[in-house]
């Protein structure tokens, strides 16, 4: 089975034993973006939610080393660092990113999260390192990602690590701008400046929005915003009162090359769940450059990736500042994926949620007695007669299920299967003038419909009307794969030689058993799994909806083993 490769992308930063921020936000993150993940640990920390307690640097060295060994295994599509603590680990970083690449025009893009201080107020890195990071990294990064504070810091003296002074202080949207655009002087080709220690309001959005307007180098992307014509989603509360004084977070991104800004702009959420905010937002924008999107709609995402992070997460840990919930993309599979070694899990999933019903349908005594060549022949020709009553719902289905096809390929496979039928119900009228001494006329209008045919009929009718096209899929299955696998267990009894309870030489039913045991209806039942599997996959089920295609599933057994009990009961 094909498998596509997901992007690998690796972080370079230290270990949060909470697990909120630092090496385990990133690879959480990663992996909620379906991308592969990879770590070079700088540091580990001993931190919770209430602070951090003590950190462990690691050895230049081995910082390269790690480095060395997964960048000569794997083709890196992104890299970002995060927490690198002193000047030590900021130059053997650098260094080694301009040695495995020297040689090379295509270095994947590096975002540069310059953490210098926790949420909880920590210094995670030396006063010597700012420069380092300044001077040696930010020349290789596609992207820089200070917060406010960190933006402050460089653009004092980053020779010394002197405080901010008053004139660098950053306290409105136009400073950040110029903020962002002298940052990129320090050789990044772009900035996003996190505003989310700056206090902006919707008025004050408004305000910015309407004198840039004509300002080809400035964009505003506020989610929410009036011009946006979503008047609709917002809560009636908000209406009433006015959303003028409502608070924003405002990211600045300033893109070098092009001398452009975009500002974006989201509610602030009023959680306390915001430790590695800024490892995540960071994370996700080099999975998404990874994956080729621009830096502006990198940005973009992966602003709405740790936005929702924070909206969705669980109130974790004793301190000031929790934990974000990265895993909010990952949907659980109700279904897993089919795989080289199990390739049939959705069909699996479906007979194993009714074994019972399923088992009584295809050992039915009706199979047992027509395998051993003992089922008397008016139990027979009483099934015939209804199965080919049943032939008509059966290609009505089909034809509903024509009506429900997204692919022309599924409509000409259903359509093959009508034509089959009709080939089917040929068949039948040749074999009940030949074999049953049973003409045409009394098959077409001399059989009326057993209860059993009819409460069947009418149930695969009702699904296909009212069910969507994999819960019809399912209601078909019933039949297709039920007849196949009783087929090929009547083959393999027969084949046990002396302990063989099944006859085949001789069987006055052999053909039956030669049809559904044969080449061309296994083909169709191949066929048929493949859709299966292939509309699960497509379509992953809620457990809801997975609950109804177990239960038309369950009902078609059920009905199906009816089916025999009818043939066996002459009802």
């Amino acid at each position: 089975m094909s498998k596509s490769i997901p992007p690998v992308v690796m972080t370079i930063a230290g270990s949060d034993s909470s697990g909120g921020a630092g090496i385990q936000a990133d690879l959480k993150t990663f992996t909620a973006l379906q991308c592969y993940g990879t770590s070079v640990v700088t540091a580990l920390t001993a931190q919770s939610t209430a602070g951090v307690d003590a950190v462990h640097p690691a050895p230049p060295e081995f910082i390269q080393q790690q480095l060395r060994s997964v960048l000569g295994d794997m083709d890196v599509a992104a890299f970002k660092t995060g927490m690198l603590y002193d000047a030590a680990a900021a130059r053997a970083v650098a260094a080694s990113l301009r040695a495995f690449y020297a040689a090379r025009a295509d270095a994947p893009p590096l975002v540069v999260d310059p953490v210098c201080v926790s949420t909880s107020g920590h210094t995670l890195l030396a006063p010597d390192a700012v420069r380092v990071l300044a001077a040696e990294l930010f020349p290789l990064a596609a992207l820089v990602t200070p917060n406010i504070a960190e933006a402050e810091l460089l653009l004092a003296d980053v020779g010394t690590g002197a405080s901010p002074q008053p004139e660098s202080r950053i306290n409105s949207l136009d400073g950040a701008l110029r903020a962002a655009r002298k940052l990129s002087a320090l050789g990044a080709r772009a900035v996003l400046l996190k505003g989310g220690h700056l206090a902006v309001s919707a008025r004050d959005m408004r305000a910015f929005a309407a004198s840039n307007a004509g300002a080809g180098a400035v964009r505003v992307d506020w989610a929410g915003s009036a011009h946006q014509n979503m008047e609709i989603l917002r809560p009636d509360t908000d209406l009433d009162a006015g959303d003028n004084d409502a608070p924003l977070v405002v990211d600045v991104l300033y893109e070098r090359g092009a001398d452009a800004y975009t500002v974006f702009a989201r509610p602030r959420l009023a959680s306390r769940s915001t430790h590695g905010t800024g490892c995540t937002l960071s994370a996700a924008a080099a999975c998404f450059l990874a994956r080729g999107h621009t830096l502006a709609d990198a940005v973009r995402a992966a602003g709405e990736f740790t936005h929702r992070a924070i909206a969705t997460a669980a109130p974790l840990g004793k301190g000031a500042h929790g934990p974000l919930n990265h895993l909010h993309a990952i949907v659980p599979r109700c279904v897993p994926l089919p795989t080289a070694a199990a390739p049939y899990p959705f069909t699996a999933l479906l007979i194993r949620s009714n074994a019972p019903v399923w088992k009584a349908y295809v050992e039915h005594q009706f199979v047992r007695q027509l395998g051993a060549g003992t089922l008397p022949r008016a139990n027979f020709l009483h099934f015939i007669k209804q199965d080919y009553q049943y032939l008509r719902y059966y290609a009505r289905a089909y034809g509903l299920l024509v009506a429900k096809a997204r692919r022309f390929a599924d409509v000409a496979r259903a359509a093959e299967t009508i034509q089959n039928v009709l080939r089917e119900v040929t068949l039948h009228r040749a074999y009940c003038a030949d074999a049953l001494g049973v003409g045409e006329a009394e098959l077409e209008t001399g059989t009326p419909e057993s209860p059993a045919t009819a409460a069947y009929g009418a149930y695969l009718l009702d699904v296909g009307l009212h069910g969507d096209e994999t819960k019809l899929l399912v209601a078909l299955a019933a039949c297709l794969l039920g007849y196949g696998e009783v087929g090929r267990w009547l083959a393999a009894e027969a084949r046990r030689g002396a302990d063989a309870w099944v006859v085949w030489a001789g069987n006055p039913y052999l053909k039956w058993m030669e049809d559904y045991a044969g080449a061309p209806y296994q083909a169709a039942v191949r066929t048929g799994l493949d859709l299966l599997e292939r509309a699960a996959a497509e379509d992953p089920p809620s457990p809801r909806r997975l609950a109804e295609w177990t239960e038309t599933w369950g009902k078609c057994t059920l009905l199906e083993k009816q089916f025999w009990d009818m043939a066996m009961d002459l009802s």
